[in-house]
């Protein structure tokens, strides 16, 4: 009896996915006119153009450090503000915005100071633009300055190297444009999806949609705290790196 009542289940599961299968109710046939593709609303919003485009967020108005503070202790940031350009002050500590942000387009300039021939390497020019205060995009003067390829200008510092060296020499302003992508994570602690991230250096693509895999670390592997929105930090390193034109469209 078991036996026959399992066998008429069966052929009844398989009589109702055979109907399934061929159910056309809910399947739309292609549009013939050329509206029933076109899609007016919500409008799309209107941001103009420019040097600065009109939705950014000011972050360094080349007059003031309101925007920044020290990343040690909260106190306010006390790098040097001087031709409309922030510039390192050894010892001064890092420093990282007061906002925190997600997803966005960051735009940043950024000049190598005049240093000796005797620097050479990490020790030349060297800061780093942090993405959520742990991801570094690295600065460095890597013009006619060797260094290990995952560490000079433009690297995922000790992940990913840029494509190409579009450094510009000693004491000339470079140019970085960011978009940025943060990481998602699972309830229980684990990645969703990484951060990814493109970097066009002086107008030319040197990272292109870059997983990042987790903090950039110094030594050892990266690692992969769960967190939410994060800052936008930036790097005493001990050279007079100088900074200008900083704004960011949050996505």
């Amino acid at each position: 009896m078991k036996k026959i009542t399992f066998i008429c289940t069966a052929i009844l599961a398989a009589g109702v996915f055979s109907l399934q299968a061929q159910d056309h109710r809910f399947v739309e046939e292609n549009p013939t006119k050329p509206d029933k593709t076109e899609f007016w609303d919500p409008e799309i919003r209107v941001v103009s153009p420019g040097k600065t485009p009109s939705d950014a967020i000011i972050l360094f108005d080349g007059k003031s450090l309101d925007n920044w503070e020290t990343v040690k202790d909260g106190s306010p940031a006390k790098w040097k503000v001087e031709d409309g350009a922030m510039t390192v002050v050894k010892g001064a500590g890092n420093i990282s915005t007061k906002q925190k942000f997600t997803n966005y387009q960051l735009h940043i300039e950024w000049r190598s100071p005049m240093e000796p021939e005797t620097l050479k390497s990490q020790g030349k020019g060297n800061s780093g633009i942090f993405m959520q205060g742990m991801y570094e995009v690295q600065v460095l003067n890597s013009y006619q300055n060797r260094s290990y390829r995952n560490g000079q200008a433009g690297s995922i510092y000790k992940q990913s190297a840029p494509l190409v060296n579009a450094t510009s020499p000693m004491g000339e302003w470079n140019t970085y444009d960011i978009i940025y992508t943060a990481p998602k994570f699972t309830i229980n602690g684990g990645i969703d999806t990484p951060a990814y991230v493109t970097v066009i250096h002086n107008g030319i693509v040197v990272q292109n949609h870059t997983k990042i895999q987790g903090t950039t670390e110094y030594i050892g592997q990266p690692k992969n705290p769960v967190h939410g929105p994060g800052p936008i930090s930036l790097q005493d390193h001990g050279n007079p790196v100088s900074f200008r034109n900083i704004w960011i469209r949050e996505m």
